[in-house]
């Protein structure tokens, strides 16, 4: 196993920061930087230049990053590999931005496959894709439509976005409302990285519309929380909107739709368990409505 100092080495020069590779690895920020500190006294060497709130590799870094990202990649080949070899038990790891249409797949995956350990990770659509291109986890389900040659997608779902309110908030007596009629209302968002809230933001820019007030709320869940108690309006896929007699769900006159991706690293998606996700999703969109 590579170890913890090299793997802390890793993260701060991939990100420049001790605090976001702190984030990244679990760990805190101290932690962090006794592990780098450890790791340059150990062997002497000056592996980052201190200056401001960033850190920058020192010619000895540069030159150590590529071997240890290489470590790093060996590491997660080899873990990948014993978990996908064989038929046992196995393991699967999988991201997703909302457990809507991930988790009717899983409960397929496991009465099919039920010897195998899932996992399921919850994230903005930013995050689950770093995840899957780190290597934490081997499926991610996103939003957020990407382009690139390394990846494998599928689709999953296409969502409407729609409007949620409380019942006795003023818009809760129209059935579709115009993006203007939203001006003047506080309006709860999720953080930087969610695809509806660039959707959102996108939409109200373009359209000259300026809400009364914004509201950063980091989950789903605590969204529909806050609209239960009027605080505000929100934004949302309609997939998202819970049942629930004191919600209203308004129409949202020509909001785009959001669509759910599934991707894989092409270069694993011929293992085991990935080819076996990778064909149950595709089997199930195709037999959808």
């Amino acid at each position: 196993m590579l170890s913890s100092e090299l793997k802390a080495f890793y993260m701060v020069a991939r990100l420049g920061s001790i605090t976001l590779a702190a984030k990244k690895l679990g760990l805190s920020q101290p932690t962090v930087t006794t592990q780098i500190r450890n790791l340059e006294a150990q062997h002497g060497v000056e592996l980052f230049f201190r200056g401001g709130r960033r850190l920058t590799l020192s010619d000895d870094g540069t030159r150590l990053m590529p071997m240890v990202k290489a470590l790093m990649q060996q590491e997660s080949d080899i873990e990948f590999f014993l978990r996908n070899s064989g038929q046992g038990q196995g393991g699967l790891r999988i991201a997703a931005t909302a457990p809507y249409y991930i988790l009717d797949l899983v409960k397929i995956f496991r009465e099919r496959l039920p010897q195998v350990e899932l996992s399921v990770e919850i994230g903005n659509s930013q995050q689950v894709l770093e995840w899957l291109e780190d290597y934490r986890v081997d499926m991610a389900a996103s939003s957020q439509l990407v382009e690139d040659a390394r990846l494998v997608r599928r689709v999953l779902g296409v969502d409407p976005l729609v409007v949620a309110v409380h019942r006795n908030h003023p818009l809760a007596s129209r059935e579709a409302v115009p993006l203007s009629a939203l001006g003047g209302h506080c309006l709860l968002m999720r953080e930087q990285g969610s695809t509806t809230r660039r959707l959102t933001e996108q939409m109200l820019d373009e359209a000259g519309v300026k809400v009364g007030s914004l509201l950063e709320i980091g989950s789903r869940e605590s969204i529909r929380e806050a609209v239960l108690r009027n605080i505000g309006i929100s934004i949302i896929a309609r997939h998202e909107v819970p049942h629930n007699p004191e919600l209203k769900v308004l129409a949202l006159e020509g909001a785009p739709v959001m669509h759910e991706y599934l991707y894989c690293l092409k270069e694993r998606r011929q293992a085991r368990l990935p080819a076996a996700f990778l064909g149950l999703a595709q089997e199930v969109s195709a037999s959808g409505p």
